[in-house]
């Protein structure tokens, strides 16, 4: 795509607003990732969306290079830096200023009310990305079957996850689903 002002500027404001959102890490929010490069423009298809969530989460490094990828896909270059500075900036500087207060109230009840009220949110976040991936990758019946049962061996097993979800890679590498 071409990288024109509207679109940095659309994905400079959209990935700000993400990065001030995300609890949880950059995996809560990509709900809203897919809602915005997805659903309100489509800049890429579902198929593409969960391509590039499986190659940030394969590739060493953070989590959050979905979002360069994406900025990467959506306006090259300069869309890769400005959603990767848009997601990383805010919550970098706001972490720094924060984190040396929030030091200072290690035992208040308020703090420990917060945090704790904090923890389902996160969840819940993670759970939508969950969804949303699973919506965005899963095509036959087959596919969903082998989701479903990998996602219970993994959250129920005693098994390493890696060999489940292993397994699974496997069989879509074979073509089988």
């Amino acid at each position: 795509m071409k990288a024109g002002g509207d679109i940095l500027f659309t994905l400079a404001v959209q990935f700000i607003i993400m990065s001030l959102l995300a609890m949880g890490g950059a995996n809560s929010v990509v709900p809203e990732m897919h809602r915005l490069v997805v659903e309100l423009n489509p800049w890429m298809s579902e198929r593409e969306f969960a391509d590039m969530f499986a190659i940030s989460q394969a590739a060493p490094g953070p989590n959050v290079m979905l979002v360069t990828l994406i900025g990467y896909h959506v306006a090259g270059f300069s869309g890769a830096v400005v959603t990767t500075v848009a997601m990383c900036g805010p919550t970098a500087v706001l972490a720094y200023f924060f984190g040396r207060v929030w030091d200072r109230f290690k035992h208040a009840r308020w703090r420990i009310a917060v945090q704790a009220g904090v923890v389902p949110v996160s969840v819940g976040l993670i759970a939508a990305t969950a969804i949303v991936l699973t919506r965005a990758s899963v095509h036959s019946w087959l596919a969903l079957a082998i989701t479903a049962v990998t996602a219970l061996v993994t959250y129920q097993g005693r098994w390493n996850p890696l060999w489940p979800i292993g397994i699974a890679g496997l069989l879509g590498f074979a073509n089988l689903v």
